[in-house]
């Protein structure tokens, strides 16, 4: 059974850090292409960061320069560092694995930027 489990969200005011991590088990990520996205309420579903397995990234333009994906294959995991937040980067965010022939998402995890 595949379970991503993301971790790290939380409050934090505008010009802020965090970083959020996605654990994986039952499968094993080093050749899978990973990815984050984000849905803010009223909002449709958004992927904000994707890493391929060789570890080419790719960013929605209104993230590029301020959030970073990488993975630890050696730990199974994924991150999102996320600087210089705005409110408007307020959402629920969500792991995702490509896989072949489906897609696995954790369940999500809440980023509130506020003052």
């Amino acid at each position: 059974q595949v379970q991503l489990v993301e971790s790290g969200g939380g409050l934090v005011q505008p010009g802020g850090s965090l970083r959020l991590s996605c654990t994986a088990s039952g499968i094993t990520l080093s050749t899978a292409a990973m990815g984050w996205s984000r849905q803010a309420p009223g909002k449709e579903r958004q992927l904000v960061a994707h890493i391929t397995s060789s570890g080419n990234t790719n960013y929605a333009g209104s993230v590029k320069g301020r959030f970073t994906i990488s993975r630890d294959n050696a730990k199974n995991t994924v991150y999102l560092q996320m600087n210089s937040l705005k409110p408007e980067d307020t959402a629920v965010y969500y792991c995702i694995l490509f896989g072949t022939p489906v897609n696995y998402a954790g369940q999500g995890i809440q980023v509130t930027v506020s003052s």
